[in-house]
């Protein structure tokens, strides 16, 4: 039994349940569908807002829509937007090519995705307009953030299916 498992290990077969499948498959599910989102939040809102009178209107200080926060609120969102965009692809490249930062990557992914939604959140409720506006939803993302971060982090340490595929 014992030269079974070494000859598994020397030919770097893993030993128990390896490969995209299972779990697996949601989480790619996920990560194309944030790659979409991300996609559609800055062609739809964040860069239109810095090339019309929108900004404008919420950066002037003769504006009646103005506070010192609009600026650097709107410009932090559209910046995190498209990191988070190239982090996404780059993920998904650590995820084809079975590469063994991926979990480190994924629990980043998804820490920094919660850390970054209260953040923007405590920001944008120091804008009275945009805390009138709120109409919950930041909120709700901020929770479903903590539901993923508390199903996926631990997944992504504790898989066996995660620990034998990620192995290159």
């Amino acid at each position: 039994m014992k030269t079974n498992i070494q000859e598994q290990k020397n030919d770097h077969q893993p030993l128990g349940i390896s490969g995209l499948g299972g779990w697996l498959i949601l989480v790619q599910i996920g990560l194309y569908l944030t790659i979409i989102l991300l996609v559609l939040q800055l062609f739809q809102n964040s860069l239109p807002v810095f090339t019309t009178d929108t900004w404008e209107v919420l950066t002037s200080i003769k504006s009646q829509y103005y506070h010192p926060l609009w600026g650097p609120v709107l410009i932090f969102e559209s910046i995190y937007n498209v990191l988070f965009l190239f982090f996404s692809i780059y993920i998904l490249i650590n995820f084809y090519g079975k590469k063994s930062i991926l979990p480190r990557l994924m629990i980043i992914f998804y820490s920094v995705s919660l850390a970054i939604g209260v953040i923007d959140y405590l920001l944008v409720l120091q804008i009275p307009l945009a805390r009138e506006l709120e109409d919950g939803s930041s909120l709700r993302g901020i929770v479903r953030s903590v539901i993923t971060c508390a199903i996926w982090i631990p997944y992504f340490i504790k898989s066996e299916r995660v620990h034998n595929t990620f192995t290159r």
